[in-house]
């Protein structure tokens, strides 16, 4: 009991953040209590600026402020080399490392039955009809190695075996059943320098 509606109804919120308990949640409600007015206000309206004012990239779905992000539209990267990945947090872990220069797709998930998403739910049709368009495009699936991840590199790349495109995917320097964004830089930035073909890799 926290002897206030609004302070239970505040750690109630926080709780539902990834790795956030009940006494975390507590604190953060204690701290939002204990702020100056302005600190609290000013937070609410980041917030609500994030859903009413957050764009996706056209291009890659990457979360942004304009219709275009910033590396889809920069003449430094390669946009003939096209890095899928899982989602916005496994982008930052390799753009971190600083030693990628294509673009990305992010798929927003991966295909799983299980929790029932499908490949319709999936910007996959957006990275076939943008991959369509490039010449000697390579595409890199830097999707978790999960059973999961590795089925929806195999669907994907059944869309498009019938192209010129080149398909590569990570080397499995990151663990099977890791998560990218948990993985240090140095082995990250090996697993794509070290990049194989996929066709090679499901042919052994």
């Amino acid at each position: 009991m926290y002897l206030s509606k609004y302070i239970e109804d505040l750690v109630h919120e926080f709780s539902k953040l990834p790795g956030v308990g009940r006494k975390t949640a507590f604190r953060y409600a204690l701290h939002c209590l204990n702020s100056k007015k302005e600190v609290v206000v000013s937070l609410s309206n980041t917030l609500k600026g994030l859903h009413e004012n957050i764009r996706f990239c056209r291009q890659c779905n990457a979360p942004n402020d304009n219709d275009i992000c910033e590396i889809c539209v920069s003449r430094t990267r390669n946009q003939n080399v096209i890095c899928v990945v899982e989602s916005y947090k496994d982008l930052i872990a390799i753009e971190s490392t600083n030693q990628y220069f294509g673009v990305y797709h992010i798929l927003g998930g991966i295909i799983s039955p299980i929790e029932g998403i499908g490949p319709d739910m999936l910007s996959i049709d957006l990275l076939i009809t943008r991959v369509s368009e490039l010449i000697n495009a390579e595409v890199i699936m830097a999707l978790n190695p999960t059973i999961e991840g590795d089925t929806t590199i195999y669907y994907i790349s059944n869309l498009m075996k019938n192209s010129n495109v080149k398909i590569t995917t990570i080397s499995r320097g990151v663990a099977f059943g890791g998560e990218l964004d948990y993985t240090d830089e140095l082995t990250l930035s090996r697993s794509i320098q070290s990049r194989q073909p996929y066709d090679q890799l499901i042919n052994k």
